[in-house]
This record gives C-alpha cells, sequence and structure tokens, in this order.
C-alpha cells in the first residue's frame, strides 16, 4: 500500500518530485489558461490572476510547473479564500500570516501529467511579476537564468530548497533592478 503524501517524510517527497527541467512547451500557456478560467470562478474577489515561474517567460527551460499568482485584497483575511481554492483541488502546502501555497498534481505515483503551484498574496506582495517581466524583456539575462538553473539542477536534483536557495540571490538581484526599471507597474 501506497503512502499518501501527508504521510511522508521531506526526502521521500523530494525522491518522489524531484527537480528536473524541461525546453519550453507551447502546451504550458495553455494550461495556465485553462487553470486562470477556473480559478477565476472560485475566487471572483482575486484582484489579480498571474502566470509567473519560468514557464511564463517562453524561452528558457524550466520544471514543468505552471507557478500561479493569486492577489487578493488587503482587506480580507487569506483565509477566507483556502477553502475555495482547496475545493478547486489544491493541496495546501505552507500557510503563513501573509502568504499561502498550494500545489494541484501531485500523487502518491509522482506529477500528474498537469501540475500548478499557486501562490494566494495580498495584492502588491508580487515580486514574481515584476523578475518574470524583467527576463522576458532582457533575453540575455534570461539565458545567464537558465544556465544558472541547468547547471543546479543535477546538483539539487533531490532538494528542492537547496535548488530555490541557490538561485535566490540571482532572483533578487535583477527582482531590485525589475522594480526601478518597472516602477508602480504593478
Amino acid at each position: 500500500m501506497n503512502k499518501k503524501l501527508s504521510e511522508m517524510s521531506l526526502k521521500e517527497l523530494w525522491q518522489l518530485f524531484p527537480v528536473f527541467l524541461t525546453e519550453n512547451q507551447t502546451n504550458w500557456r495553455e494550461w495556465y489558461s485553462e487553470e486562470e478560467i477556473l480559478l477565476k470562478q472560485a475566487i471572483p474577489q482575486a484582484v489579480r490572476i498571474s502566470h509567473i515561474g519560468s514557464t511564463a517567460v517562453g524561452f528558457i527551460w524550466a520544471k514543468p510547473i505552471i507557478d500561479i499568482l493569486v492577489e487578493v485584497p488587503k482587506q480580507s483575511q487569506l483565509l477566507n479564500y483556502k477553502d475555495l481554492i482547496l475545493n478547486s483541488g489544491y493541496i495546501c502546502m505552507d500557510q503563513q500570516i501573509n502568504r499561502i501555497s498550494f500545489n494541484k498534481g501531485y500523487t502518491e505515483n509522482g506529477f500528474d501529467e498537469k501540475v500548478f503551484h499557486l501562490h494566494l498574496r495580498y495584492i502588491g506582495d508580487n515580486n514574481e511579476l515584476y523578475f518574470r517581466d524583467y527576463l522576458i524583456g532582457h533575453p540575455h539575462t534570461a539565458g545567464e537564468y537558465e544556465k544558472m538553473k541547468l547547471k543546479l539542477w543535477k546538483e539539487y536534483e533531490y532538494n528542492r530548497d537547496g535548488y530555490t536557495n541557490a538561485k535566490t540571490e540571482f532572483v533578487q538581484k535583477y527582482t531590485e533592478k525589475a522594480r526601478l526599471l518597472y516602477r508602480d507597474r504593478y
């Protein structure tokens, strides 16, 4: 009998769901669009729903996971939206006061065909939009980011946190540049 995901250790989860990258896939945008429609119906109060992460850049290698940022009004409680998202097939992965993370497409047998990470935040907590836009507008920087991710892939294949942490300095540097360049875009 297989263990439930909730019963697995972090090490077991990382073995079942390793970091891996693929060339850009045209269906990623379609998957996002389909999921965006579902989320707009489930969370009509959302101020903005955005495709973020490397799959949104469109021309670099990425983990085949569609990252979605859902921004809601600051005067509401994030917990008010949690059940709406859970009822849309997501699993809550991390809950903090100002952020809740969900995923969809993780099974006891590994990744499903379509995999999503949903980041629920208050409006304005959206550095990922600036970083995405900077990469799209600066293909050379996007190429550097891709090269770094390809290098880190094998080193951190079974350590998702290590993979993410190894990219942090680069992401922060170009997010700061993007916030200056695209001041008040969002």
